[in-house]
């Protein structure tokens, strides 16, 4: 025996055995991580040797999982096979925001359809309040495009799709502080580059151009950018082009492959209703002071912009956008509501639905309804 301490109360020893054992303990994790490393590294080697069947192998498994993927969500969304043509229309019946669609858990994406790039219908402008679901609409068709031309379903109930050989957007503000462009002069840089090389097989998501500087100055040249899109002789491009600026809605009378949508709105009172529907002809108002409202502005201040309002439109200053007649297949609440339902039903499927999963969707149908 090997003394190993002292105590007042008496001696303790170990054995040479204890002792190699507790060696063994205590060096047993920086050997396990040495083993470790050494197992890795040769490995490594090994798989070093096989890179190129390892790769081959990876991008061939990642090819099936991102196939599959699309099959999956093709199969629980309700997506539709689209038809590609080489032709030049875009045609989408029921059309959502793959996205959007996805991620809503309290309500029913509304769908909408697209018709465009047909002779009188080669650009689209689209008018209506923020937060009524414009730039929503134009991405919505934008990947709707690219999905069919990558071979995956996509979420419509139909879809025709004309061949496009680059798809073009010029969505958001923002500046480029790193290199001291401005909101606008990044915008202006963005167009520059889509009417340098887009041509007329290309789609062109275009949103709120020349709202970074004047009044009149962006309307010019928001006017100017769609009559060179409009053009055959120049472009020629199936173009969806949203807009604040009310005055472009005249191009409709004026370029015959021009035509006017908006999102529909209801107000009852106060209160305002997106619809969130795009029918056919230019908004009749811009709604920017209820919207303001909505989003929590002090009434004080949304009174005098009111007063304001008044006081410009009665100068001449701020013309107020046309009152157009609502026209007999102007969308309703009930229209809406009978569409939504009809779209949830359609999207379940009865055959794997359970008990439970079936009372779920009679209850969030229920709440639709009321």
């Amino acid at each position: 025996y090997i003394r190993k301490q002292t105590l007042t109360t008496g001696e303790r020893y170990i054995t040479q055995e204890l002792k190699e054992l507790e060696n063994q303990v205590l060096t047993a994790k920086d050997r396990l991580t040495a083993l470790e490393y050494q197992i890795f590294t040769r490995l490594r080697e090994h798989l070093a040797q096989q890179a190129a069947r390892v790769q081959l192998t990876a991008q061939a498994v990642a090819g099936a999982d991102a196939l599959c993927s699309l099959a999956a969500v093709a199969v629980q969304r309700g997506y539709c096979r689209p038809e590609i043509t080489l032709g030049r229309e875009i045609s989408i019946t029921d059309g959502r925001h793959p996205v959007v669609e996805a991620v809503l858990k309290d309500a029913l994406f509304v769908p909408n359809d697209t018709s465009l790039g047909s002779e009188d219908n080669q650009v689209a402008i689209i008018t209506g309040p923020n937060m009524a679901g414009k730039s929503t609409y134009m991405r919505q068709v934008a990947l709707i495009v690219l999905m069919a031309q990558m071979g995956s379903f996509v979420p419509a109930r139909a879809a025709k799709i004309g061949l496009v050989d680059r798809v073009f957007t010029r969505i958001g503000a923002s500046d480029d502080l790193a290199s001291g462009q401005s909101t606008f002069m990044v915008e202006m840089a963005e167009v520059a580059s889509i009417l340098k090389y887009a041509t007329s097989r290309s789609l062109l998501i275009l949103d709120e151009i020349g709202r970074g500087t004047s009044t009149y100055d962006g309307m010019a040249i928001a006017r100017a950018v769609l009559e060179y899109a409009a053009n055959p002789r120049r472009l020629g491009a199936k173009t969806l082009f949203a807009t604040h600026y009310h005055e472009l809605s005249t191009m409709e009378d004026k370029l015959p492959n021009v035509k006017n949508y908006n999102i529909a709105v209801k107000k009852r009172g106060e209160q305002m209703i997106f619809l969130r529907k795009i029918v056919p002809g230019a908004a009749d108002d811009s709604y920017g002071i209820e919207v303001a409202r909505l989003a929590g502005i002090p009434n004080p201040v949304i009174s005098r912009a009111r007063e304001i309002l008044a006081e410009l439109e009665a100068e001449g200053a701020a013309p107020a956008p046309a009152k157009q007649k609502e026209p007999e297949d102007q969308v309703s609440m009930l229209d809406l509501t009978g569409q939504q339902v009809i779209s949830a039903l359609s999207a379940i499927t009865v055959e794997t639905l359970t008990p439970i999963e079936a009372m779920n969707e009679l209850y969030k149908l229920k709440k639709l309804l009321n």
